[in-house]
């Protein structure tokens, strides 16, 4: 398989394609959106020898594409939903008008079937983001509505290739088709894991990448539970950026630890010798698990690691530490167990766990008080405690935080969206509330994000 080229095709100004490393082209320039992405059923071959029927996909019938805007720039894109059944489009990390979030009811309606909705997106950050359903969540997703999303600076850091790889597994049966897509016992726990790892819907494939050059590998784990730890084995490369913001000191590509929602930019120099073959892993019990390989091809290009240029950091507004408001947050069991509300969102038709003892009671219409709420412009400390023996990915709608202290472990200084609050930790992170709107609070675990781990946060 060959590798992309260093852009593919810009989405921002008047261009209107969308091509990524999992996808091609997919729709011509529209008449009154930059781009219309489609949301349909589909089946797929991910299984060697099957065809997995009851998927769901972004775009022309493959793989969900890789987006790529232009930071600053406006862009529209006009989901479509074909689907028999409602969905919605939340843009994962990237700190947009609070209209555009995609949550349903809290800042839209659903998209119904046979409907479309017009998203306009100006994201003021560059760096790796995602897109995928806030509606029936689980169920989409757990499908294949996952996909990259980019955001290019104007300024060139002198990679020769952007390779987007969205990390994900399926839940599939030997004959390639979906099983039970979770079980009861283990959205009360942990969540359920898939059997099937894949890399833009490929299980193990092998990258072709011109030998000596500089490749962007950009890790984006868009599934639904697994919490990994992963090594980039051979040739020399570096940590770049975490959760779109670049590192002030970039890092060793060994034990990496992603949850769902969060990534990780790589900068690779590819090795010079065609046998010299570079692969991504993840830890598991029986050892590494080779995800993907990157195999050289060609002359070296002779190009180094030092040749880039260090990436800018993004715009994101510093907390005021010297005097803020703590606001006190605790992750745990439902209080009472009671039965989610239905809606056309869909539930699990479990209710196990709550912030603040307030489970979350499904997606639907009517007043729902939000967690807290936080005056414009003011800086806050997020006090985050973890009553549970789970680990949960607590993922921030529409603003980004620095993560400060934890009373487990020593964590970096680092500006996030998604941070892993482990089990039975205290976190502490600051903000500065700077963009109105309700903003979804919640587990990326998704089968504790649909049975009761999510909350929002008003900023007014």
């Amino acid at each position: 398989m060959s590798g992309m080229s260093r852009r593919g095709f810009l989405l921002g100004g008047t261009a209107a394609v969308a091509v990524g490393a999992a996808g091609g082209l997919i729709a011509g320039r529209a008449v009154a959106a930059d781009l219309t992405l489609p949301v349909s059923a589909i089946s797929r071959s991910i299984l060697p020898g099957t065809v997995t029927k009851g998927m769901m996909s972004f775009g022309a019938g493959g793989p969900p594409p890789t987006l790529r805007l232009l930071r600053g720039r406006p862009f529209s894109i006009d989901v479509v939903n074909d689907l028999d059944e409602a969905t919605s489009v939340h843009w994962h990390g990237l700190r947009i008008a609070n209209a555009m979030d995609g949550v349903p009811y809290l800042t839209q309606r659903p998209i119904a079937a046979g409907e479309s909705f017009r998203y306009t997106l100006t994201p003021p950050e560059t760096g790796t983001y995602w897109y995928h359903p806030h509606c029936n969540t689980l169920d989409q997703m757990a499908r294949g509505l996952t996909g990259m999303l980019v955001v290019e600076d104007d300024e060139d850091a002198g990679f020769d290739q952007d390779l987007p790889l969205n990390i994900r597994d399926f839940r599939l049966g030997e004959d390639g088709q979906f099983i039970e897509l979770f079980k009861a016992r283990n959205a009360a726990r942990g969540g359920t894991l898939g059997t099937v790892s894949t890399v833009n819907w490929e299980v193990t494939p092998i990258y072709d990448l011109p030998a000596g050059s500089l490749v962007r590998l950009r890790l984006a784990v868009t599934d639904v539970t697994r919490i990994g730890t992963y090594d980039l084995d051979g040739g020399t490369a570096k940590v770049v950026a975490l959760d779109a913001n670049p590192l002030p000191q970039p890092v060793a590509p060994r034990g990496i630890v992603i949850a769902p929602g969060q990534r990780a930019d790589i900068a690779l120099r590819v090795p010079d010798g065609e046998d010299e073959i570079v692969s991504l892993n993840l830890r598991t019990a029986k050892g590494p698990r080779v995800l993907v390989r990157f195999r050289p091809i060609g002359a070296s290009a002779g190009r180094t690691l030092g040749e880039l240029k260090p990436l800018r950091p993004n715009r994101v507004p510093e907390p005021d530490l010297a005097d803020p408001e703590t606001m006190d947050f605790v992750f745990g069991w439902s209080p009472n167990g009671d039965a989610p509300a239905p809606g056309v969102c869909g539930t699990l038709g479990y209710t196990f766990w709550s912030i603040n003892r307030v489970a979350w009671r499904g997606d639907a219409p009517g007043p729902v008080d939000p967690l807290a709420a936080l005056r414009r412009g003011k800086s806050y400390v997020l006090r985050l405690r973890n009553e549970t023996p789970n680990d949960h990915p607590i993922h921030l709608h529409g603003m980004s935080f620095r993560l400060l202290r934890s009373d487990k472990r020593k964590i970096a200084s680092l500006v996030t969206d998604t941070a892993l609050l482990k089990s039975q930790e205290v976190m502490e992170v600051a903000l500065v509330a700077d963009n109105p709107g309700n903003w979804a609070f919640h587990c990326h675990v998704i089968e504790h994000q649909k049975s009761g781990l999510t909350g929002y946060l008003r900023v007014e």
